[in-house]
């Protein structure tokens, strides 16, 4: 076999490698990627919540002289914030009202980032991908959402079990650049 052929036919066994592999993780199911995401962003903000029961006293400190939230008074914040991150957690790892959950915790996390710690940009910006995904696709099929759907979802206009994903395709929304 010449140089020029090996090199084609290596040239074809890794773009196959490449292939299958793109296809292999195409068919990775959208819950088994929507678990830790939950999980994730629920361990953080649950955290955050416990911090704040440990010490009361210092968390008003903390809303008086640090985080300094405009237009309200730093105990409603702190309480606020409190009530946040100790129930949409819960939501999060039952994967009830899923989208809900993650849409409160965009907007504490936008608080956070423009009024509290805006330094801290790179790790909000981690939360809030996080975050967008679980609103755009919900919890995924291990969750109580899922169930919820399936049981109900035909009286809020769902055709079938689920929602189907615009085009009917499994759930990958692609570009697709032609070549004219």
């Amino acid at each position: 076999m010449s140089n020029i052929a090996a090199s084609r036919s290596s040239r074809r066994s890794v773009y196959t490698i490449i292939g299958r592999a793109r296809h292999w993780l195409n068919e990775v199911p959208y819950a088994v990627l929507a678990l830790p995401l939950r999980l994730a962003v629920a361990t953080v903000f649950w955290n955050s919540g416990m911090t704040k029961v440990a010490d009361w006293d210092a968390t008003v400190s903390l809303s008086t002289d640090e985080y300094k939230v405009p237009l309200l008074p730093p105990e409603l914040a702190a309480h606020l914030a409190l009530s946040v991150e100790l129930t949409t957690p819960v939501l999060l790892v039952l994967g009830l009202f899923t989208r809900f959950a993650a849409l409160a915790l965009l907007g504490l996390t936008a608080v956070i980032e423009v009024f509290v710690y805006p330094q801290a940009w790179p790790t909000h910006i981690q939360w809030a991908a996080m975050l967008l995904v679980l609103l755009a696709r919900g919890a995924g099929s291990v969750s109580i959402d899922h169930w919820l759907w399936r049981r109900f979802g035909k009286a809020f206009g769902a055709h079938g079990d689920c929602p189907a994903p615009p085009s009917g395709k499994s759930g990958t929304n692609e570009i697709v650049i032609s070549r004219s």
